[in-house]
């Protein structure tokens, strides 16, 4: 039985603003790296609210891992009116969310899937872990500016600490908990609007090929749209354009 645990908030725009959205972050990442969607929201008259999933940031550590035990923590988190206008998934936040959603339908209204990991195939699965180690391997600010030298120092910043707060342990779970890392069956059952944002396969994606023909298949009412020249972190590699297609959506 999964046992859900209160997940730390963090938020951008008015509380009183007509329009609610929730941001959830990828594996090894945080809530406060969702900040390129949250201020692009409150400036467009939102109130977006990011959280730390199990494990990550200052939120609870946990022994379970699974995609369905993320997913049932998003799902604790409710807009004031009891249901999101907008919920935003990046990479593992896109799983979670994905699942959220499909098993009640009342949780939001729209969901935006980031090169979301829908499913993991093997090559994704050790291109994921590899990243990881690195990340961990050298948790400051200079290696992560070496990596990324076009990244937003925001970025840069948040990015460094989020490997610092984040449970290696919890990250390494993540891989091993879920050896059929694979949501489509909640991706068929999703009745809300949702689209992707996907990366650029010509960079690295894990929505492409046999991915993208699946969720088609799965649900042809998703939509998609492609970021140009961005890699697995678009609102990292390529910000305003991931911005523009956002709202482009919004729209």
């Amino acid at each position: 039985m999964v046992t859900s645990v209160t997940l730390p908030r963090l938020a951008w725009g008015s509380p009183d603003a007509d329009r609610h959205a929730l941001l959830v972050h990828g594996l090894g990442s945080t809530g406060a790296l969702m900040w390129s969607y949250g201020t692009a929201l409150a400036e467009d008259g939102w109130h977006a609210v990011a959280v730390d999933l199990r494990g990550h940031g200052t939120a609870p550590r946990t022994l379970d891992y699974s995609i369905a035990a993320y997913a049932a923590d998003v799902a604790e988190v409710r807009a004031a009116s009891g249901s999101w206008d907008l919920v935003i998934g990046h990479s593992l936040g896109g799983a979670a969310t994905t699942q959220a959603a499909a098993d009640d339908p009342s949780w939001t209204r729209r969901l935006i899937l980031v090169d979301p990991a829908l499913h993991l195939l093997a090559h994704d699965r050790e291109v994921v872990r590899r990243s990881q180690e690195e990340a961990f391997a050298d948790t400051s600010v200079e290696a992560v500016r070496r990596a990324h030298p076009t990244w937003h120092p925001n970025d840069v910043e948040l990015k460094a600490l989020s490997a610092q707060q984040a449970s290696t342990w919890a990250v390494e779970q993540t891989n091993t908990q879920n050896p059929e890392w694979n949501v489509l069956d909640a991706v068929a059952r999703l009745t809300v609007p949702t689209h992707v944002i996907a990366s650029d396969p010509a960079v690295y994606s894990i929505y492409t090929g046999k991915i993208d023909d699946a969720v088609r298949a799965a649900n042809p009412a998703i939509t998609q749209s492609v970021v140009v020249g961005a890699g697995h972190s678009p609102h990292r590699d390529r910000p305003e354009d991931t911005v523009r297609i956002l709202r482009e959506v919004l729209r």
